[in-house]
C-alpha cells in the first residue's frame, strides 16, 4: 500500500513539473519560480502536504545538485578557466564586493550571526548561469560584443564556487578553525590538482572515459561523478565541488557527448531539487521576511547592473552594451538555492533563511529577464532626457548672458 502511494505521489510530482515547465516555456519564462511555488504548495503548511515520497524527493534533490555542478564543469575546459581567471579577475573581485556584501550586511542586521552572513552573501552574489544563458538566447544576443564579458563574470563566479562551497560546508557543519582550515586546504588542493591534471592530461582522461556507445558513456560519467561527489562529501569538502571538478577534467568530444546525454537527467533532478527546497519552506514564514527580501533584491539588482556596466566598460564596450551587460546579470536562481539549502539542512536559521532565500530568488528570477530586456532602453532614455535638459539649461543661461543690459 505504502509503495503504491509513493509511486502515485512521485509520479504526480514529475507530471506536474512537466506541465509547469511547458507553461513557463510558453511564456518564455524560467520554470524555477514555478517549481519553488509547487514545493511551497505541497510542503509543510501548504495546500496538500506530501508524506510518503519526501525521502525519495530528498535523494533526487541531492542528485540534482550534483548534476547541476557537473554540467557546469562540462561547460569549461581547464585552459579556459585559467585564461579567464588571468584576464578578468578584477571583474570577479568587483562582482564579489558589490554583491556579496549586501547579503552579509542584511544577515547581520537581522541578527542571524556570522555563519548566516557568509551564507546569505553567497545567495546574493552568484547569478543564475542557466537563466542568463536562456535569456541571451531568447533576445538574440549570443553574438553581441558584451556577451563574452557577461560569460567571463559567470565563469569567475563558478570558479569562486569551488572555493566558497567548502568554506560554507565547514561553517554550517560547526567545524572549528583548525578543521575548517583543513577542509579548505583539501578543497583548494583538490581543485588545483584537477586543474593541473586536466591541463596536462585531459586528453588521456577523456580517452579513458570515451565510448562510442552512449549507454556506456552515460554510466561511466554518471557513476564516476557520484563516486567522486561521495568521496568529497566524506572529506567534508562538498559533493557539489567534487562534481564540478569532474566536469572540468572532461573535455572535447567526451564532454560534448556527456553534456547531451546528461542534460535531460539534469533538468529532471534539478526540478526535483527546487521542489524539495520549497517543500522544506513553510509558506507562512515568507510574509515576515518579504520586505527584507524585496529590499535586498532591489539593492543587489542595482549592484549587479553596476558590476556588468563596469566590466563591460573595462573591456571597451559601448555605453549601450554596458547597460545590456549589467541588466543581463541580475537573475539569481539555482546556485542561490543550493547555497541556502546547505545552510537550512544544517539548521542555520531554518525558520528565516530558507524563506528569505526563496522570496529573494522568486523576485529576481522573474525580474532578471525583464532587466535584461529593458535596462538598456530605459537607461538610454534617461541619459537622453538628462542631456536634453542640460542643453536647455545651457541655452537658457546663454540667452540670459547675451541679453542687453537695461539702461540705468
Amino acid at each position: 500500500m505504502h509503495s503504491g502511494i509513493l509511486l502515485i505521489e512521485f509520479g504526480s510530482i514529475i507530471l506536474g513539473l512537466g506541465l509547469l515547465g511547458r507553461a513557463a516555456a510558453r511564456f518564455r519564462l524560467s520554470p524555477i519560480p514555478l517549481y519553488l511555488l509547487a514545493g511551497l504548495a505541497f510542503g509543510e503548511g501548504g495546500l496538500l502536504p506530501l508524506g510518503a515520497s519526501e525521502e525519495l524527493i530528498a535523494a533526487g534533490a541531492e542528485i540534482g545538485v550534483i548534476l547541476l555542478l557537473l554540467m557546469l564543469g562540462l561547460e569549461y575546459t581547464a585552459g579556459d578557466l585559467v585564461t579567464n581567471l588571468k584576464a578578468h579577475y578584477p571583474a570577479g573581485l568587483v562582482d564579489g564586493a558589490l554583491n556579496a556584501l549586501p547579503g552579509a550586511a542584511t544577515a547581520l542586521l537581522l541578527g542571524w550571526g556570522p555563519v548566516a552572513a557568509v551564507v546569505l552573501a553567497g545567495v546574493t552574489w552568484i547569478s543564475s548561469s542557466g537563466v542568463i544563458a536562456k535569456v541571451l538566447g531568447d533576445l538574440g544576443r549570443v553574438g553581441n560584443r558584451e556577451t563574452p564579458v557577461i560569460l567571463s563574470v559567470l565563469v569567475l563566479e563558478d570558479l569562486a564556487m569551488a572555493v566558497y562551497l567548502p568554506i560554507v560546508t565547514a561553517l554550517v557543519a560547526g567545524a572549528g578553525l583548525l578543521a575548517g582550515s583543513v577542509t579548505l586546504a583539501i578543497a583548494l588542493g583538490a581543485a588545483g590538482l584537477v586543474l593541473f591534471v586536466a591541463v596536462r592530461y585531459g586528453r588521456v582522461i577523456s580517452r579513458f572515459v570515451s565510448s562510442d556507445d552512449p549507454e556506456k558513456l552515460l554510466l561511466v560519467v554518471l557513476g564516476m561523478t557520484i563516486l567522486v561527489a561521495g568521496v568529497a562529501q566524506q572529506l567534508q569538502v562538498s559533493a557539489a565541488v567534487g562534481a564540478f571538478l569532474v566536469g572540468i577534467a572532461l573535455s572535447g568530444e567526451v564532454a560534448e557527448g556527456a553534456h547531451t546525454l546528461l542534460s535531460p537527467l539534469r533538468d529532471l533532478f534539478a526540478a526535483v531539487f527546487f521542489v524539495f527546497f520549497g517543500l522544506r519552506t513553510n509558506p507562512a514564514s515568507i510574509p515576515p521576511v518579504l520586505l527584507p527580501a524585496l529590499a535586498l533584491a532591489v539593492v543587489t539588482a542595482a549592484t549587479k547592473i553596476g558590476t556588468g556596466y563596469w566590466a563591460a566598460r573595462r573591456a571597451g564596450i559601448s555605453v549601450k552594451g554596458r547597460w545590456r551587460a549589467g541588466g543581463a546579470l541580475v537573475a539569481r536562481g539555482e546556485f542561490s538555492i543550493v547555497i541556502a539549502g546547505l545552510a537550512v539542512s544544517a539548521g542555520v536559521e531554518p525558520s528565516s533563511l530558507g524563506p528569505l532565500a526563496t522570496a529573494y530568488v522568486l523576485i529576481l528570477v522573474i525580474v532578471g529577464p525583464l532587466t535584461a530586456r529593458f535596462t538598456e532602453p530605459v537607461a538610454m532614455w534617461w541619459v537622453e532626457r538628462r542631456t536634453a535638459a542640460q542643453k536647455r539649461e545651457e541655452s537658457r543661461h546663454y540667452e540670459e548672458s547675451e541679453a542687453p543690459v537695461a539702461d540705468l
